[in-house]
């Protein structure tokens, strides 16, 4: 674990786990209003595979917000692309100084996101997108709403209402405001319990955020994306982010229509947003396995 400072001088923490013998390398991008740290689980097993697995917190995440930023904010101006960058120029520092294969992508909720810019950008073997959804209208009008806020690098409860909110009352006798995130009780708590985690983002963060999944979703972004780019898509069937993965599948045709050619889709059934906390999270990381290893 180690801080490393970008091109612009802000320090970004990164885990590295690394097996004896390197089979692969897999990069792992963690979601919104939470850290690297929660995907520890499923980095020890692909380490345990061979993999040599590296992740990172995005700015205004986890330990790179404790050090240089704020809860909930990229930068001032184009945060999403920064972000963007970032996720570049840590892969190629981790990579530095070892004999590795291409890289393996995976991106989780915001991360998904993250992945789809980053893949429209630069080159990888594969990658998986969790938890992933479609740009819709509620996306462009959350770029715009920021546009009339004074305090764009404050908290903004309305936005954190209009995105989490909404996630929330798709799940029926909820006990939490978080119950959509997984129908495991004890991750729920877990979650909830985490100082890292569930804080209110600032309006400039929706603004970015949301011009992000607009610009990802676009027919001309995703005709960048390489024809022969292997993309798996994993969501459980209840996820609120891919709208109890019609979003999914949406995503899943723009790919094909744009002339991708190894899409897959991965429903898990009964499940909600955090796939990898399930209780039959291990199945799902088998899987991510197979795959890995099929497409290498």
């Amino acid at each position: 674990m180690t801080y490393l400072r970008m091109s612009d001088g802000h320090e970004v923490f990164v885990r590295c786990y690394e097996p004896r013998t390197i089979r692969g390398h897999v990069h792992i991008l963690h979601g919104m209003a939470e850290h690297s740290g929660r995907y520890e689980s499923l980095a020890l097993f692909l380490q345990q595979q061979g993999y040599y697995v590296t992740l990172h917190d995005h700015r205004g995440h986890g330990n790179t917000a404790q050090r240089n930023g704020k809860y909930g904010y990229f930068a001032a101006h184009g945060g999403f692309h920064r972000v963007v960058i970032d996720v570049h120029e840590v892969i190629t520092a981790v990579r530095q100084g070892k004999e590795l294969p291409p890289v393996q992508l995976i991106g989780h909720s915001m991360g998904s996101f993250i992945a789809r810019s980053y893949i429209q950008r630069y080159e990888v073997a594969n990658v998986i997108l969790i938890g992933t959804g479609e740009g819709t209208v509620k996306h462009r009008v959350g770029q715009i709403l920021p546009a009339c806020s004074r305090s764009k690098d404050q908290p903004s409860p309305l936005l954190n209402e209009l995105s989490f909110g909404s996630f929330s009352r798709t799940v029926s006798n909820r006990l939490t405001p978080y119950d959509w995130l997984c129908t495991e009780p004890t991750e729920v708590q877990k979650y909830i319990a985490d100082e890292q985690c569930g804080f209110t983002a600032t309006t400039q963060f929706y603004a970015d955020i949301m011009a992000g999944i607009v610009e990802v979703s676009t027919p001309q972004e995703i005709a960048k994306v390489p024809k022969t780019l292997p993309i798996l898509l994993m969501s459980g069937s209840e996820d609120a982010v891919g709208n109890a993965t019609k979003g999914v599948f949406h995503v899943a045709e723009q790919f094909e229509r744009a002339g991708i050619q190894h899409v897959c889709t991965y429903i898990v059934e009964g499940k909600r947003h955090e796939i990898l906390n399930e209780a039959n999270k291990y199945a799902t990381y088998h899987m991510i396995v197979r795959w890995l290893q099929h497409y290498e």
